[in-house]
């Protein structure tokens, strides 16, 4: 069908090819147009209905967003904006430089210029951010049937229409009704006699993985906003809530793996880019590691009266890395998602014992029998080695688990806290083990 679109749009055949794109949908026109020529694209754009197009235009990545609105007339971009939600007007402007947002409020009536700088004021990530304000608003005093008169005179522009809010004259959010409880109520049935109360609500000040956090843990689909004087001003989609968690893990991901996030794809991002994101982290570690390597000058003597010693350095040290590694990505996952919290952190350190223990007692035992019955080190030698890695084991297991919980608590992402920078911590307190156990067993 692609081929075939590219056909008509080479030929001149514009309404047959805006026939067979009409036909497909929103996401995959938006995936179609990213692989097509710029060109091809601003001419495929144009001949799309305006519902379709702005349907379109929501599922673009920022940069083709940015080329279209820069390219298009200003008739053609009201035309668009007009049909899209405010929600995704604001997502779009926030990613967009200031020609592109002041080109944005010059083509929007006086009430929307408002609105979007009222967005644009809110905190970063936070609700009022992320919320729209195409809601469905009732009355207590309403009957069942005037609300449903209601909802069909002015649900066509809102994002959805599934949960209604309850509303007094100030705006103040009193409760919230199904449209399923609407349909199956008589309809001389006051709003006020169904409607429940009680409602759990978000804050504009929210942060967004709070946000995602109960959503995760009621099952909502979606959840109205307030201000600080409880009254409605918008409500946060599951939409904008998936978009909230795929940005929060792959933020959390690129920490975990040392690196400064970005919200750029990979193959859209030019290699000075990709560049300045890693390097201040790898210099951060290589100069910590520097800590390991002044620890083995410090037991020179030791290694040279025991050449053997060097050759077990890195089996230590990659198992006790790892060791860590596992359970900080436990933990960090476990904060993530809520089911571990700050108060939990004796718990956390109570079980990571436990589990080190076992861990260590296992790779320990058959640590000794290899290296000491099939390598044949000596007895002291492969007793250095074991006792060393226990306790590394335990060591990284309780740090690996611990540390994220403490930066959370001490407002700094848990995923700093993980694969690279335990894995530098163990090291160091690896060696240190290591060398002190020596000196101790082999007398040098």
């Amino acid at each position: 069908m692609k081929e075939k679109i590219l056909e008509f749009v080479e030929q001149g055949r514009f309404v047959e090819a805006r026939e067979e794109l009409i036909c497909m949908n929103v996401v995959d026109i938006a995936q179609f147009f990213e692989e097509t020529d710029k060109h091809k694209l601003l001419v495929m754009f144009r001949i799309l209905p305006k519902e379709i197009a702005s349907g379109v235009f929501t599922h673009m990545p920022y940069e083709l967003q940015r080329y279209i609105i820069e390219t298009i007339t200003d008739r053609e971009a009201k035309n668009i904006l007009d049909e899209l939600f405010l929600d995704d007007t604001i997502d779009f402007l926030e990613e967009m430089p200031a020609n592109v947002v002041k080109k944005v409020l010059k083509n929007s009536d006086e009430d929307t210029r408002k609105l979007i700088n009222q967005f644009l004021n809110y905190p970063e990530n936070s609700a009022g951010s992320i919320m729209t304000i195409e809601y469905v608003d009732l009355k207590r005093e309403m009957t069942v049937k005037q609300a449903i008169q209601h909802i069909k005179k002015t649900g066509i522009d809102k994002e959805t229409i599934d949960t209604c809010y309850v509303m007094n004259s100030n705006r103040i959010l009193e409760g919230v009704v199904s449209i399923r409880k609407l349909i199956l109520s008589e309809d001389q049935t006051l709003i006020e006699d169904i409607m429940e109360t009680g409602v759990l609500y978000l804050n504009t000040n929210d942060d967004q993985e709070e946000i995602a956090q109960l959503f995760k843990k009621y099952d909502y689909l979606v959840m109205p906003v307030v201000d600080n004087e409880r009254r409605l001003v918008g409500i946060v989609t599951i939409d904008d809530i998936v978009d909230v968690i795929d940005r929060e893990n792959t933020e959390d991901f690129q920490k975990m793996a040392a690196m400064q996030p970005s919200e750029k794809e990979y193959l859209k991002t030019n290699a000075l880019t990709l560049a300045k994101h890693r390097i201040p982290w790898l210099l951060v570690l290589m100069i910590s590691a520097t800590f390991t390597g002044g620890i083995i000058r410090r037991y020179d003597n030791a290694l040279q009266s025991v050449m053997i010693l060097a050759s077990f350095i890195p089996m230590l040290m990659d198992t006790g890395g790892n060791a860590g590694s596992q359970s900080s990505t436990l933990i960090i996952r476990g904060l993530a998602l809520g089911e571990i919290n700050l108060k939990d952190i004796i718990k956390v350190l109570w079980k990571e014992l436990q589990v080190s223990c076992l861990i260590g007692l296992t790779l320990s035992s058959v640590n000794f029998i290899r290296i000491y019955y099939i390598e044949k080190v000596s007895f002291l030698v492969a007793m250095t080695v074991n006792i060393t890695l226990f306790f590394t084991i335990v060591l990284a297991k309780v740090v690996g688990g611990v540390l994220p919980i403490i930066a959370k608590k001490m407002r700094v992402d848990p995923a700093i806290m993980a694969s690279p920078l335990i894995t530098t911590i163990v090291d160091a307190m690896a060696l240190i083990i290591y060398f002190s156990t020596a000196t101790w067993l082999l007398r040098i």
